[in-house]
């Protein structure tokens, strides 16, 4: 895309359109060219005031104000495909919740034989390192441990060792990133093991630059979160083995969780990293539909209050996606954090 063709837009923009269909559609052309060239540019949450009567989305812009740090969200109800998106295009920190495509990249194999669930392979324990001092953090084999095992550990407590020991089987990051393209997900980017992630932790600031590296989009997570749901990735034995651990997640109980009605079953995934939390997951409507639901939350000065936000964000989510029409979670977006 041409500069001269971002300096028109922009000076439309500038100017002022009569119609605010159009307005609101040029300004979207200008971010979307902004953003492919200068991929790093920081959006706050646009206002959703002149964007329809869905009472529910304009509820979680509120919620997800970019003030204190971006925040990102995506929903989508798997039964009627309604969907709510801030900021859902633009790259946050994965952080953890990328296990869940290392998980299904390696049930993959179990599909076409290359190993089974009680393949024994040993958890990548790391060494002691100084932060950037090599291109990949050293690590050392452990202790052996099934494969059904090692996906139990890294999602329902989120193990590091045990998440780089089946990263390692399935061929690094390329190959989950090969899994992700193949099935429809291009901006899905693993780019270091976990223990490299995480001795390298705090580089950028999430909340005041986007990293592409080992990020993605949470339209991206919330399309990864509805294919294994909806059968599309793998089969029905391969994708139960990865909800029934993320139903049994022990981490994360005052995020996506934490404000929903008692007896909600969520299965879901966390992810924290240096000034940013996040978590996926599917939650269940009394009337026994499904929601995917990706959040991705930086800065908002501590770790409760990010908790505290995508706790916010999910109930609204929740009630909203039962009763659209109305305006649904206002105490939510008047809340204070």
């Amino acid at each position: 895309m041409g500069l001269g063709r971002i300096a028109r837009l922009a000076a439309a923009l500038t100017l002022g359109i009569s119609s605010i269909s159009t307005a609101h559609a040029a300004e979207n052309e200008f971010n979307q060219l902004f953003d492919a060239m200068l991929g790093t540019e920081v959006r706050a949450p646009q206002s959703y005031q002149t964007q329809g009567d869905w009472a529910l989305e304009r509820t979680v812009a509120q919620i997800a104000n970019g003030s204190g740090g971006r925040i990102g969200v995506y929903a989508v109800d798997l039964a009627s495909g309604r969907e709510v998106s801030v900021l859902g295009d633009q790259r946050f920190p994965m952080a953890s919740t990328s296990k869940i495509a290392i998980a299904a990249t390696f049930m993959e194999g179990v599909e076409k034989g290359r190993w089974t669930l009680s393949s024994e392979f040993p958890l990548m324990v790391p060494v002691a390192s100084a932060r950037f001092s090599s291109t990949k953090a050293p690590v050392v084999p452990g202790k052996y441990y099934s494969a059904v095992d090692l996906i139990e550990m890294m999602i329902t407590r989120s193990s590091n060792p045990a998440t780089d020991a089946l990263l390692k089987v399935v061929g690094g990051p390329a190959a989950v990133n090969a899994w992700a393209a193949r099935n429809g997900m291009p901006d899905f980017n693993i780019t270091r093991d976990i223990a490299t992630l995480v001795r390298d932790d705090g580089e950028i600031d999430p909340a005041q630059r986007i990293d592409v590296r080992d990020s993605a989009t949470p339209q991206t997570m919330g399309r990864l979160l509805a294919g294994l749901y909806q059968g599309k990735f793998l089969r029905e034995s391969s994708r139960r083995v990865i909800l029934g651990a993320m139903e049994r997640c022990r981490t994360g109980a005052r995020r996506i969780k934490g404000m929903l009605p008692s007896g909600v079953q969520v299965a879901h995934k966390t992810g924290t990293l240096n000034n940013t939390a996040s978590d996926i997951g599917i939650m269940h409507t009394p009337d026994g539909r499904a929601i995917a639901v990706a959040i991705y939350v930086t800065g908002q000065g501590s770790k409760p209050a990010r908790d505290a936000k995508i706790a916010s964000i999910a109930r609204a989510l929740y009630d909203g996606y039962q009763a659209p029409a109305l305006a649904a979670g206002r105490a939510y977006a008047n809340a204070t954090y």
